[in-house]
Parts: C-alpha cells; structure tokens; sequence
C-alpha cells in the first residue's frame, strides 16, 4: 500500500470530503495475494462485495464489450514468426487514470496501533468488472493514435496482445529489432513499460537491457528456463510449447476386464 502511495495510485481523503451523500461514493474491501515464492503481494479488490444496500459496484458500472483477442488465433500466429518475442506491460491497470475515483474508496491503516484512514484509488482497481475493457481499450487507443509514428508497434499492440502479455514476432532480425524498439518507445510515449522481454534469438535478446529481460541466462539448447505466458510453457532457446498434466490416480487397477 505505501507503493500505491508513492506512486500516486491512491491518494488521502482529506477529511472536508469524506462525508458524501453514499451514492457519490464507494467502499472496496481489499486483501493481499502472494505470489508464488511469498516474497511479493499484489493487492485485490473486491468490486462484487455487496455494500448495506445489496448492491456491488460491480453491479452498477458498465463493463464494456469483450476486445480481448481470440486466444487460439493468437497463439497460432505466434508459431509462425521465426523470430518469437514476449513481455508484458508493468502494473498495466495501475498506469491508467480514471475521473470517478470516489467510486474507488478505501480504508487502510499501517498497523493496528494506527488510525483508520480514507483513501480513494486514482487507478484502474483489479477485481473491478469493467478493468480489463478499459486497459485494452487504452492500449487499443494508443496503437491507433500512434500507427503513423510506430506502425509495426501499433499493428502489433492491435493484435498480438491479450490484456498485458505481448506474443509477437518478425521474419527477420532487423525487422525483430525494429519491432522491439518501436513497442518501447509506444507505451513509454504513454508511461507504460514493457518488461520481462523473451524470445528465441539471442541477438536480440542482446540488443535489450539486462534488467529488462525476463533471465540474464545465455539461451541455448541446454538452458532449462521456460517462460509462462498465457498459461503455456514456453522454452525459447528451442522454441517449444510445453504442458504440464497431473496425473491420473485411479482406485483400481485397469485391465481389460473392468475397463
């Protein structure tokens, strides 16, 4: 929370504007969920909460139609590139601002021995039911105003996107670098990141600060690492899927008699 603070994310109610009529405004209940190692937390909120009257916000906010891209269309254009490339956008919901952040209320307090304090999210809240529209249709929006600047960028932003995670790519290693470099310089011209850069051509991954790439590990054929994206296990250096199933326990024996 003192993250959401210093980056502006949420700001203090000050106390001539906590008092308003309870249809200007709205209380999130929030909690944290680690991540898988239990060092990190990244803070949900709960926008289907019910408030005294029944009602969620969730429940009252629009939430836009569906642009995420198809998947399965997605992934296959992804194994046709020779050169694969992927990152993600860092705290993508919380680079967006919104007007109505009354509607975003929170209470939060550093320790038991402190006061209750109201704060409002300035920030696309996660757990809100309209967060992922406004996100793609941000980035969308962005690819759009910006095609004549950074064309390649901008037609991959319109494509090759499903919400945060990039899965692009080119047919050659200047077309790859120039790719790269113009999707940086989109999102940055709107305070966003790219980060967590992986691919399958190690001059590539080269070109790319060692802070921004997913492992500061050489690729090659022996290098065990694997990216996650999109729920599949991606092996760069062989440019391989892999999927992990658990299996099947039964209470019997199977033979061809009970079969």
């Amino acid at each position: 929370m003192d993250d959401y603070l210093k980056l502006g994310h949420m700001e203090l109610i000050p106390e001539n504007e906590i008092d308003v009529p309870a249809s200007s405004s709205f209380y999130l209940p929030h909690h944290p969920v680690p991540n898988k190692n239990g060092d990190k937390f990244r803070v949900v909120f709960d926008g289907s909460a019910k408030s005294s009257s029944g009602i969620s916000l969730n429940n009252k906010i629009m939430v836009g139609p569906q642009l995420q891209t198809d998947l399965t269309a997605l992934l296959l254009r992804f194994r046709m590139h020779k050169i694969a490339i992927t990152a993600d956008l860092e705290k993508m919901y919380r680079q967006i601002t919104l007007h109505d952040s009354d509607f975003q209320r929170i209470v939060w307090r550093n320790s038991p021995f402190e006061p209750i304090q109201d704060f409002r999210l300035t920030r696309i809240a996660y757990g809100t039911a309209s967060a992922p529209y406004l996100a793609i249709k941000c980035l969308q929006q962005l690819a759009l105003n910006q095609s004549n600047n950074f064309p390649l960028a901008s037609k991959a932003a319109l494509k090759d996107f499903y919400v945060d995670d990039l899965m692009s790519g080119a047919n050659s290693l200047s077309e790859a670098l120039e790719l790269q470099n113009q999707l940086t310089q989109m999102v940055s011209s709107a305070g966003l990141v790219l980060r967590k850069w992986a691919s399958n051509c190690s001059k590539l991954l080269n070109s790319i600060d060692s802070d921004m790439r997913l492992s500061n590990t050489s690729l090659n054929i022996d290098n065990d690492d694997t990216v996650k994206t999109l729920g599949i296990l991606w092996h760069p250096a062989s440019d391989v899927f892999y999927f992990k199933i658990s299996p099947l326990y039964f209470e019997e024996d199977i033979t061809f008699y009970n079969c």
